[in-house]
């Protein structure tokens, strides 16, 4: 069960990274087709997402559960939003 207030779909990533750029697209894209917005989130403004998954950006959370990491599983996000 997600939290209150926890957004639905989440990209962890950190400064001058070129994959989570390019999972920044894919995820915005993905959502918005599902009508979602995208939350990121820097892991180095944060001490415990940097130990959780520092070594791992970018990643996917989905209801506030890793869903991928490194590249979207763009086929996966896309059944789990109900796209088909």
């Amino acid at each position: 069960m997600t939290e209150p207030g926890t957004p639905r779909l989440q990209l962890l990533t950190r400064a001058d990274c070129h994959l989570c750029v390019v999972a920044g697209e894919t995820v915005r894209r993905v959502g918005g087709e599902a009508g979602l917005a995208v939350t990121e989130v820097d892991v180095d403004g944060d001490d415990e997402l940097r130990a959780e998954y520092g070594d791992r950006v970018p990643v996917v959370l989905l209801d506030g559960r890793e869903h991928s990491y490194f590249t979207v599983d763009v086929p996966r996000l896309r059944r789990d939003l109900g796209l088909g």
